[in-house]
């Protein structure tokens, strides 16, 4: 006879512990099901350890700044010694985050979830049973099916390198190709971004996305873009990349081309839920095709960015869709980041969108480079482009390019969603001089 509960969350990552969490302190019996590491993607192998690595990128990115103005000689990467510090944090993500879940009582299977048919779940010889399931499973790196697709390696490996290669090159020019040539490119390789089109960070504006490439290109990496990698080879020199008229060798190639639901061995056909590379479909209740299986997080097909915040709130939502159901899920603004350098976010509205609607909008396009706040630390790039709704005075959007942006975009999403006007902010008293004492002159 299958073991019996009231929920069944598929997945340990920050979505399925948060919905496990907060499902027990309801008084609901509650198993997680986790078929690799308890934490999941985000703190054993993706934003935190990127942020760990990008410290060290940050910090010698802010001494080079300097270099004659103060300073004298810039640090070097210790990459192992970065390594080991990041490991000092990674390596207890696994263990913890089990002792957390199982300190509150919550049961937990390690092992691949399969649907056998509704109210059949099976986790390698056991069987479990409930009244709800929860898929949180989230994403992994996608590969693209070329020749030689077996030399690609992905985030997950870049995050565990014991030695920074001589030359690595990343195919794919999203947020995780940008992020980690920074890193890569500070740490000493010789660095190559390929993309498939002139357009990479396609979901950033425009403008802003060529000046972050500017800077990045000034400080030594390369952008391939336009070009279709075609096949990898493995060459007595090293690995060789081609496309039509392009060749390149290099050492470490990672495909940095997006990422897919982990959605595809679940046997979701079995019990009538559909998927595709965007994840598995859901309405704005978080509930599949099948009324008592849901899914949140990455693995969703949700109008949001597959961000960890966000997964947690669609966790919080849907705690309480289970013991209280009530009205549909409503997102507030989300920010968005790219920890290149300079950093580049944005939140709400799009200047390009505000520009389509000129009778709505204001845009606000502002170099604020030799602003006080950026000029005290020789930065190189302060871009900011501001959205403002003409009828209420009320910002609506922002996109910044900065070594402060990842703070700065916080401060835009709570002037967004507290909807404050510049005679609303300006009742405030700031700490001065800080970046956000610079709010008051982005309206």
């Amino acid at each position: 006879m299958a073991e019996q509960y009231d929920v069944v969350v598929i997945g340990g990552g920050p979505a399925g512990n948060a919905m496990a969490s907060g499902l027990k302190s309801q008084g609901k019996t509650v198993l997680i099901v986790e078929a690799d590491l308890w934490g999941g993607t985000c703190p054993n192998r993706g934003c935190d350890p990127k942020k760990i690595l990008l410290s060290a990128v940050e910090v010698r990115q802010a001494a080079q700044h300097l270099q004659g103005q103060g300073l004298i000689g810039a640090p070097k990467i210790d990459w192992p010694a970065l390594m080991a510090h990041k490991r000092g944090y990674t390596d207890g993500i696994n263990d913890g985050t089990l002792n957390g879940l199982t300190g509150q009582d919550i049961a937990t299977l390690h092992g691949q979830a399969h649907f056998q048919s509704d109210n059949q779940l099976a986790v390698g010889n056991r069987v479990v049973s409930a009244t709800d399931y929860v898929i949180a499973t989230g994403q992994r790196p996608a590969i693209l099916p070329i020749t030689g697709h077996e030399y690609f390696k992905t985030s997950t490996d870049f995050l565990d390198l014991d030695q920074m290669p001589k030359r690595v090159t990343f195919v794919g020019g999203g947020y995780v190709g940008f992020e980690l040539a920074t890193i890569a490119n500070a740490a000493g390789a010789d660095v190559h971004v390929i993309h498939h089109n002139d357009r990479p960070l396609k979901a950033f504006d425009a403008d802003l996305v060529k000046d972050l490439m500017a800077a990045m290109t000034a400080d030594g990496i390369t952008f391939d873009l336009n070009t279709d990698v075609q096949a990898i080879t493995k060459t007595a020199t090293g690995l060789q990349l081609t496309a039509d008229n392009f060749e390149l060798t290099t050492d470490l190639v990672i495909s940095s081309a997006g990422r897919i639901p982990n959605a595809d061995q679940l046997g979701l056909a079995n019990v009538g839920v559909t998927f595709d590379r965007h994840g598995i479909q859901v309405n704005d209740h978080l509930q599949t095709a099948n009324p008592h299986i849901y899914a949140i997080g990455d693995v969703s097909d949700t109008p949001v960015p597959k961000l960890t915040p966000v997964a947690g709130f669609e966790a919080r939502y849907l705690v309480g869709e289970l013991t209280h159901p009530g009205a549909a899920i409503k997102y507030p603004v989300v920010p968005t980041q790219v920890f290149a350098a300079p950093k580049l976010a944005q939140v709400g509205t799009s200047a390009a969108t505000a520009t389509e609607h000129p009778d709505e909008y204001r845009v606000n396009t502002l170099d604020m480079t030799k602003w006080f706040t950026y000029y005290r630390f020789g930065a190189q790039q302060a871009q900011a482009k501001v959205v403002v709704a003409k009828a209420s005075g009320q910002v609506v959007g922002a996109t910044l390019l900065s070594d402060v942006a990842d703070e700065m975009i916080n401060y835009f999403t709570l002037l967004i969603e507290k909807h404050v006007t510049l005679p609303d902010l300006q009742r405030l008293v700031l700490a001065y001089p800080t970046p956000a004492s610079d709010l008051q002159y982005l309206y």
